[in-house]
C-alpha cells in the first residue's frame, strides 16, 4: 500500500470509556518493544491518571471504521531554555496491520497543531535505537536525533529511597 495514502481515519480525544483499549494498545506496543514485562498498570490506575482529578497525559484514538487503529498518548513538559511548554509524545502505536496508510503521519499533524494552538515550542519522544522503521519514518519528517543527551532515570523503588524525612 502506498506510505503516502492516508485511510479514512478519524482522530479523536479518547475519553474514560476508552480505557480498556488504550491499556490493550500499551501492551499491544509493549509486546512489539519486547517490553511486555514492564506493563505493570491497570484499568484503574490509568483511568485515576488520564481521567482523575488532575488528568496527567492526554490520548489521541485514531479510528478507521469503527475500529481502533492506533493511539498516542502525550503530555507537557517545559523548556526552560525557550520559556515554553512542549508536548513529549509517550507513546504512539498504529496496529500492523493499519500501518502504511499515513496514520502515523496524521498523528504527528494533530499532535503539531495541537502544539501550535498552545504555544508549544517544541514537541519530543524517544525511540528504542533498534527501531529502524521508526527511526526512518521520523527523520522523513525532519525530526532530529538528540544524540548528544543521555536519559537517565530513577525508577519509583529508587526515588523512594532518596526522598526527604520530614
Amino acid at each position: 500500500m502506498d506510505t503516502d495514502t492516508v485511510t479514512s481515519c478519524r482522530f479523536r480525544r479518547a475519553e474514560k470509556k476508552d480505557v480498556p483499549v488504550i491499556l490493550q494498545l500499551i501492551r499491544e506496543l509493549a509486546a512489539y518493544e519486547k517490553l511486555e514485562h514492564e506493563v505493570v498498570t491497570d484499568e484503574v490506575t490509568l483511568e485515576k491518571s488520564l481521567f482523575g482529578e488532575k488528568p496527567y497525559a492526554e490520548v489521541l484514538l485514531a479510528e478507521t471504521e469503527g475500529e481502533i487503529a492506533g493511539f498516542c498518548l502525550f503530555f507537557h513538559n517545559f523548556s526552560t531554555f525557550l520559556g515554553k511548554p512542549g508536548i513529549y509524545i509517550e507513546d504512539i502505536y498504529v496496529r500492523p496491520e493499519y500501518r502504511g496508510q499515513g496514520i502515523g503521519k496524521e498523528f504527528f499533524s494533530e499532535i503539531s497543531a495541537i502544539a501550535e494552538q498552545r504555544k508549544c515550542g517544541r514537541v519530543e519522544w524517544w525511540v528504542l535505537d533498534w527501531n529502524k522503521p521508526a527511526i526512518t519514518f521520523y527523520e522523513s519528517m525532519g525530526a532530529i536525533a538528540m544524540d548528544e543527551w543521555t536519559v537517565y532515570r530513577l525508577p519509583e523503588e529508587k526515588y523512594k529511597r532518596l526522598k526527604r524525612v520530614i
